[in-house]
């Protein structure tokens, strides 16, 4: 069955002509799109925060410093 899901999907993608150069350009402005978010809208928070070799701790503290202001 799962051979068969595989074939039909590569006898798609090869017999395409115009598809080709759609998909092309569909996954190159994804590249780019999550590159332009990820250097503008996320930035390294942990290594700024945490230092070298400290992330850990880092993450353990802010996790228990969220549930107990949470708790009813």
């Amino acid at each position: 069955m799962l051979k068969r899901i595989v074939n039909f999907y590569y006898e798609g993608f090869t017999g395409m002509t115009t598809g080709k150069t759609l998909w092309t350009v569909i996954i190159i402005k994804l590249v780019i799109i999550f590159a332009v978010m990820r250097m503008f809208f996320m930035p390294d928070i942990l290594s700024e925060r945490a230092g070298d070799g400290g992330e850990a701790d880092y993450v353990a503290t802010q996790i228990l410093e969220n549930a107990n202001e949470n708790k009813p």
